[in-house]
Order: structure tokens, then C-alpha cells, then sequence
């Protein structure tokens, strides 16, 4: 578990606009990172929220289509 993982996947999703829609058409949190365990990566809620605070980003949707402004480039 790390913060490094929900970095990794949140710099991947920045470069990969597939993964970024089926991560943004995720309703919760916790489902959100459920898939992204199965998929590989290794964090908590807790390392989630604190990188997402740290970088200053809200796990929110907006727009629409609902999209968030978690990914990294």
C-alpha cells in the first residue's frame, strides 16, 4: 500500500484516456479504488485522500459527460 501506487495510477491516467473514462464512470470511492486494486494497484482510501490533498485535486465529478480532475499529465 502506498502512495506511490495512487500516483502511478493517476499519472497513468492522465496518458491514457480509455482508463480515464472507465475510472470517471465510477460513482464511489471506494468502488474507484476497488477497481484499482484488481487492476494492480496497492493503496488505501486513506493514501488516496491524501495524495488527492496534497496535490490540491477533488475526487468530485463535474461536467458533462462527468469527468474528474484527478489525472495527472
Amino acid at each position: 500500500m502506498s502512495k506511490k501506487s495512487v500516483e502511478d495510477l493517476l499519472i497513468a491516467g492522465g496518458g491514457n484516456e480509455e482508463l480515464r473514462m472507465r475510472y470517471d464512470s465510477i460513482k464511489t470511492k471506494e468502488d474507484f479504488i476497488a477497481l484499482a486494486v484488481k487492476e494492480g494497484y496497492d493503496f488505501t482510501v486513506d493514501e488516496f485522500d491524501a495524495v488527492l490533498n496534497e496535490s490540491g485535486d477533488s475526487f468530485d465529478l463535474i461536467g458533462n459527460p462527468a469527468k474528474r480532475q484527478i489525472w495527472w499529465k
